[in-house]
């Protein structure tokens, strides 16, 4: 079996696919702790994973740097520089590829690689992987470090394909950039991705057109560059910042509030508000404990970014369709922006309320709303992913006896700790559905699902164990564990939320990670792996 590299190998111990953050770090664990032939397999043609895709303008990590990267080597820290708060798509990239030189791991990666099927031969117990390019490769374990949001959503717009402009999606955008100078652009979508795009694109367009079907809150990011004094700062803090992240419940390096929003007085409360405003970031939601638990203490909050959005925005009938907000804060993924109300108060820069108004189809001049006709040069889809199962159900990955996973997870995915998937016998699912997931700083999800999983290989290896597999009852068990996790939040009132995948037509309606939070996760994971991983099937 030839790799890029050019060397021949027979079987391999392990195959990963994917080498963002998690294939990396699963990368690090099986080849340098556990001294397994590994290879890895990427789409792209450089480590990125996500940030490889993401090249959007505006785009950003709405986590602080100094959080959203590893934490497993002191000398990484030291070595590595953030330059802001928040780290934009191209910064990303540089550590990510910083770590890759720093642990000599891209000899041990084959780009523009795409998997297209992956089957589980039970009799020799290994996985064989097919490559678009027609290549085959084999291994005892397969690790899918694909990610949550790495397969793009293109909605089914009729006519599409009659628009005589260009229409681009931001998680697939061009690498040399797209020149909006003095085109009329269209941004259908208003999660994350446009809020983060809008203000940009709107620097260099001669006017944009934001097609809103669902309101959004937003908090400012107040992004700034990194002075010497505070790089020093977070480096020093290094232990305590990990510490942090491993005992809050998103992972992020802050602790909430303990108390709650309605057990402190209306004057208090305010003055709490607008100093998480005026700070900036998701810490806002740490304001006070029970914001994303409690409808009253959240409508408290809520109210206080509807005021503040009403306050920024001049044009009331483009404050009236930013305001029209049917969820609770938090409910969906809660964004951070950079003048995203505020670009709304340019003179190019229009609203259209495509609830009040559907876009009935593409035409090739532009977009036809049940209204109007809004001539384009551009379309710009900020429609988000087919998140957390996408990325795995793209492949053709078949278990025993056959089994496809698209048929397996045709109700929506069960696994067990979102690690596994019953029948399908040595894949492991890294940060897949039924794990924190999209619910946590992404990298303390990662190193926690790293580290499980080669524990749990070396403890197969040392015990002389061919296979590992998710009993169904405990798959069962965990998933119903996952919607009363849910249920103890707000987050099951978003209708429209990805999370549900609402976002993809006849997509199952299933809340998809855990949202009991990383603490309890974690102990649970450690529980059944104490217990001899409890609730798997173990082979010899």
């Amino acid at each position: 079996m030839a790799t890029q590299s050019g060397k021949t190998t027979g079987t391999l111990d392990a195959i990963i696919i994917g080498a963002g953050f998690s294939g990396l770090y699963q990368l690090i664990c099986l080849r340098d702790r556990l001294g397994l032939n590994v290879q890895v397999l990427e789409t792209g043609s450089a480590v990125g994973g996500t940030w490889y895709w993401n090249r959007y303008p505006g785009a950003r990590c709405d986590v602080e740097s100094y959080a959203y990267c590893y934490t497993f080597s002191p000398e990484l820290t030291e070595e590595w520089e953030w330059s802001e708060r928040y780290p934009d798509d191209a910064e990303l990239r540089r550590y990510l590829d910083f770590v890759a030189d720093r642990f000599d791991l891209k000899r041990n990666i084959q780009f523009n690689t795409r998997v297209t099927s992956a089957w589980y031969d039970e009799a020799a117990n290994t996985w064989t992987v097919k490559t678009e390019a027609g290549e085959s490769f084999t291994a005892k374990y397969l690790i899918a470090a694909v990610g949550c949001l790495s397969t793009a959503n293109v909605p089914r717009i009729a006519g599409l394909e009659s628009f005589a402009g260009h229409w681009y999606h931001t998680g697939e955008w061009p690498h040399d950039g797209v020149d909006f100078t003095g085109k009329r652009v269209g941004m259908i979508g208003t999660g994350s991705t446009g809020i983060q795009a809008a203000p940009v694109i709107a620097e260099t367009a001669s006017h944009l057109t934001v097609f809103q079907r669902t309101a959004n809150y937003s908090i400012p990011a107040r992004n700034a560059a990194l002075s010497e004094e505070y790089k020093r700062f977070y480096k020093e803090r290094a232990p305590e910042i990990r510490k942090t992240t491993r005992e809050t419940p998103n992972g992020y390096p802050f602790k909430p509030n303990p108390k709650s929003a309605l057990e402190v007085t209306p004057e208090e409360r305010e003055a709490a508000y607008e100093e998480a405003w005026a700070r900036g970031g998701m810490q806002f939601r740490a304001t006070f404990r029970d914001i994303v638990l409690h409808k009253e203490a959240n409508e408290t909050a809520a109210a206080f970014i509807r005021h503040k959005i009403a306050q920024v925005v001049k044009d009331p009938k483009k404050a009236a369709i930013l305001l029209d907000i049917d969820h609770a804060y938090g409910a969906k993924r809660p964004p951070i922006d950079n003048g995203y109300f505020e670009c709304f108060n340019r003179d190019n820069v229009s609203l259209v309320d495509i609830k009040a108004a559907p876009i009935e189809r593409i035409i090739s001049s532009g977009i036809r709303t049940a209204d109007a006709e809004y001539p384009l040069d551009i379309i710009v889809f900020a429609t988000g992913f087919d998140a957390m199962t996408g990325p795995l159900l793209r492949m053709d990955i078949r278990g025993r006896d056959g089994l496809r996973l698209a048929d397996a997870w045709e109700a929506g995915p069960t696994t067990y700790l979102g690690l596994q998937v019953a029948g399908f016998p040595n894949l492991f699912t890294m940060t897949g559905p039924g794990s924190p997931s999209v619910l946590c700083v992404m990298p303390v999800a990662i190193e926690q699902h790293g580290e499980w999983i080669a524990s749990c290989i070396d403890y197969m290896r040392k015990n002389d164990i061919a296979r590992i597999e998710a009993k169904p009852e405990a798959a069962e068990k965990w998933v119903e564990h996952v919607n009363e996790a849910a249920n103890e939040t707000l987050l099951v009132t978003a209708k429209h939320s990805w999370y549900l995948g609402a976002n993809i037509p006849g997509k199952p309606r299933v809340f998809m990670p855990y949202a009991g939070g990383m603490p309890r996760y974690r102990q649970k994971c450690d529980e059944v792996a104490a217990a001899g991983y409890e609730g798997f099937v173990l082979s010899r």
